[in-house]
């Protein structure tokens, strides 16, 4: 029998990652990440705003977290800068860091807010990049231990939910926008999967700290997740969304759930000396480190076909301009599948396929899959947003967008699927990793411009308004 509306513990929310939101970059303590240099050059080449100042949620998290709470809010899914906290990457803390954390995490709980901690999100210390190249060392293992230990371990009577990195297969796809990699090192792509592995190693652990210190505690990893069509119903399209689903999604959660590399990936990745480096040991140390959970983040489905091997092998392109259509390539993994266009999806300015009923598919197919609770901790329409001159942001497409995945999240619930909460991207509009401050997904919007930071004034916009609405029905009013 189908329900009407969400559970009443169901959590409502949205998302943010530090380095893309906070601001103080450089200062109170804190030292470089490497998105910091990462997005410094971004700025360079394209003109896109640094994460020197961001959205200045550092000095405006109170204003941020009083809006939360006028929308309603039960949950804030959100990230902790490792470098603001210990920034060279292990040794003394910085107490100003740590204090910010504090402070967030208790204004959040005294408005009845629920935090959801990522401890990764792209921002390796850039002390570590200097010293030994970062996730493409073991070493990062340790030091990762060394930070997550310590947080575990001070938030543990106060954060029930943990997430552990933020989006493996998305820093594969991507690996030189979400890591520095030096360029003789760029042609190299079987580092793409060591530096997997590491995180792999790194989230066992994390999760094996998590049980460990916190009572009640629940912790999983937040996957970048996007359901594989074949472009036709020929068999050789059906098996390549097949293949790209297991090496695309199969690969990851496998191992956060099995303890296991998918097989039909490692073969494929073996085949073409891409496979990573597993040490004795490190397998067991996998299945050691077992997921309570599975956050998602969901924007978007893909579309694979047929792929001779005789094609180049190469890796996701990305749209810069915000037109459509500019996107500078899609994947091919030779003899197994090439990714395209979906001709039956319309796109985003960015040629990302606007697609709610695969968030639907996904929540099925994962919970048929492994039978573990899910939450939605990404999902959002990056959009161009224009502030009238009377002070308002009409962003009736951003409304429609989100109503029409909410609906697909019922859906999904309705046949059985166990979703703990749905924390869209973003809060506030923030710094996008690839795109600068001008592709905007917040409910507020944030008044400053890539070149320009002004005094990052927050505006409601009329998703904030509608977003309210629907949290205080419990899901039902979607209008």
């Amino acid at each position: 029998m189908l329900k009407k509306g969400f559970p009443d513990d169901f959590l409502w929310g949205a998302s943010t990652s530090a380095y893309q939101v906070e601001g103080a970059a450089l200062s109170h303590g804190k030292k470089a990440s490497q998105q910091d240099i990462i997005n410094k050059d971004n700025y360079e080449k394209r003109g896109f705003a640094t994460a020197e100042i961001a959205s200045d949620h550092y000095h405006h998290f109170k204003e941020d977290v009083a809006l939360m709470k006028e929308m309603g809010f039960t949950a804030y899914r959100f990230s902790i800068a490792w470098s603001r906290v210990f920034p060279d990457g292990t040794g003394e803390v910085n107490e100003e860091g740590i204090q910010f954390y504090r402070d967030l995490i208790d204004e959040l709980l005294i408005h009845g807010i629920e935090p959801i901690v990522t401890l990764y999100h792209y921002d390796l210390p850039w002390a570590l990049v200097e010293k030994y190249h970062g996730w493409l060392s073991r070493e990062v293992v340790k030091d990762f231990e060394y930070y997550a230990a310590y947080i575990i371990e001070e938030f543990k009577d106060k954060v029930k939910y943990w997430t552990t990195i933020n989006e493996q297969s998305i820093i594969v796809q991507f690996w030189t926008q979400k890591c520095f990699i030096p360029r003789e090192l760029q042609s190299n792509h079987q580092l793409r999967y060591q530096i997997n592995h590491h995180m792999n190693l790194a989230h066992a652990i994390a999760c094996r700290l998590v049980h460990e210190k916190v009572p009640g505690g629940l912790v999983g990893a937040a996957i970048g997740y996007a359901p594989v069509y074949p472009l036709t119903s020929k068999p050789e399209d059906v098996m390549a969304a097949q293949n790209a689903h297991d090496l695309h999604n199969g690969y990851y959660l496998d191992i956060y759930f099995k303890g296991i590399y998918t097989e039909s990936a490692m073969i494929y990745l073996e085949s073409k000396g891409l496979a990573p480096d597993i040490e004795p040991g490190d397998m067991e140390l996998i299945k050691e480190g077992y997921s309570d959970f599975l956050a998602l983040n969901y924007y978007s489905s893909e579309c694979a076909k047929a792929c001779l091997k005789e094609e180049e092998l190469r890796f996701a392109g990305v749209n810069w301009t915000g037109v459509k259509g500019a996107m500078d390539g899609h994947e091919h993994q030779p003899g197994f599948f090439q990714m395209c266009p979906n001709p039956m999806l319309d796109t985003t300015d960015w040629d990302w396929a606007i697609d709610p009923t695969g968030l639907e598919y996904l929540l099925r197919d994962i919970s048929m899959r492994y039978n573990k609770p899910l939450m939605i901790t990404e999902n959002g329409l990056g959009a161009y947003d224009t502030l009238t001159e009377d002070g308002k942001v009409h962003d009736s497409y951003r409304i429609n967008y989100l109503r029409d995945h909410v609906r697909s999240i019922k859906k999904s619930m309705d046949f059985g699927a166990k979703v703990l909460a749905y924390c869209p991207w973003s809060a506030i509009d923030l710094l996008s990793t690839s795109n600068g401050v001008k592709k905007r997904y917040g409910f507020v919007y944030v008044d400053r411009t890539d070149d320009d930071p002004k005094e990052c004034t927050r505006i409601r916009k009329d998703s904030f308004f509608w977003y309210k609405k629907l949290i205080e029905s419990k899901g039902e009013d979607l209008e």
